[in-house]
């Protein structure tokens, strides 16, 4: 099956627990810079040492949205997962600053700036409960 919005998206079970971060983060307005985003976060395309980092500072889930220019990030972790000791962890890794230059030029955000500086935590304001 394709995947298409409309159709939604099978998310991972898990056999305990997880939390749930969400961010966002503008793009620059320009459909040519947003589909080389896309390109460069599409499969194959996302470099190997990013993918292993995100792994290796506990995170399990990470799925990234697109409307317009507005990105939307989930990111799922085990319970006892600290956010900024991750961040800063995920900060120091190989290749990680590269990866974030590298991506800084379709961000409306600080050249320079490291993902926790650029990707802005949510606020949960609504949940349906069972």
């Amino acid at each position: 099956m394709t995947e298409k919005p409309q159709n939604g998206y099978k998310t991972t079970e898990y056999d305990k627990p997880v939390k749930r971060y969400c961010q966002t983060l503008d793009l620059k307005d320009n459909p040519a810079l947003i589909a080389e985003y896309k390109k460069r976060h599409s499969e194959g395309e996302a470099w190997r040492e990013i993918i292993a980092g995100i792994r290796q500072v506990g995170i399990l889930e990470m799925e990234i949205y697109l409307v317009g220019t507005r990105l939307f990030m989930i990111v799922e972790t085990p319970l006892d997962f600290n956010w900024d000791e991750a961040m800063a962890r995920l900060a120091t890794l190989p290749r990680q600053q590269e990866w974030e230059d590298y991506m800084s030029e379709f961000q409306a955000a600080a050249t320079g700036a490291s993902s926790s500086e650029k990707w802005q935590l949510m606020e949960r304001i609504f949940h349906l409960y069972k």
